[in-house]
């Protein structure tokens, strides 16, 4: 990933600057102690992550934060934490207060990480017709046909397909499975995404899906009555 440091302080700038070099998938481009002369080279240039000073003389880093590409990921550097609240009305993946460890700093390149791979589409459909979908899990992509595929489970970060016998792990949102699986695909709880044509039998509070029985939640119990009608 492309970095640039944004900061006022030369010293803070030095202090990423080590500690990037520990992180071999990050390259440093470019470093600017003013927030316009890192405008102008945004313009130019497109960064991965952006580690950005707030308090900054003619251009704060608020205000240059909200010129950047939506899709560059922003990591706020300050000395000041009453400048937090503030900072999270902009689409940034974390917040640093100075003085920064590198034991903290360790943990937003973890975050920086997992977003750029949530990015890339953990799950692609071959094409609009194909019977299979890729499902991307960690370093293999698995082919899986979508007929066998019983019901989906969302722990954490993750999303856990059970097919056929097999759980496979992607790391995607409930959202992110339901715009790439077909319409009998429902879900029936705030974790759970079903097969409907799996579905053996239906209660009360569950369904019963490959030997499994999985809750219904109340909020999605009409739109599986409806399908079932």
């Amino acid at each position: 990933m492309k970095v640039i440091i944004v900061d006022d302080e030369p010293k803070a700038i030095e202090l990423i600057a080590s500690y990037l070099k520990h992180f071999a998938s990050f390259e440093l481009v470019a470093t600017f102690r003013n927030g316009l002369k890192a405008l102008e080279f945004l313009n130019t240039i497109a960064v991965d992550v952006v580690f950005l000073d707030i308090n900054m003389p003619h251009l704060s880093g608020l205000s240059l934060s909200k010129m950047i590409d939506p899709k560059t990921s922003i990591v706020f550097t300050t000395a000041y934490s009453e400048h937090a609240l503030e900072s999270y009305d902009v689409n940034t993946t974390d917040y640093l207060l100075k003085p920064i460890s590198l034991e903290r700093f360790s943990k937003t390149i973890t975050k920086l990480i997992d977003k750029q791979e949530q990015q890339s589409s953990p799950l692609i459909n071959t094409s609009e017709a194909s019977d299979t979908l890729f499902v991307k899990s960690g370093l293999e992509t698995h082919q899986v046909k979508i007929s066998d595929i019983d019901y989906l489970q969302k722990d954490g970060n993750y999303m856990y397909y059970f097919v056929s016998g097999k759980k496979i792990m992607a790391r995607q949102s409930i959202a992110e499975a339901l715009e790439t699986l077909p319409e009998n695909f429902i879900q029936i709880q705030k974790s759970y995404i079903v097969n409907f044509s799996k579905i053996g039998s239906v209660s009360t509070a569950y369904v019963h899906v490959a030997n499994e029985q999985i809750p219904i939640g109340s909020q999605y119990k009409s739109l599986l009555l409806d399908k079932l009608k």
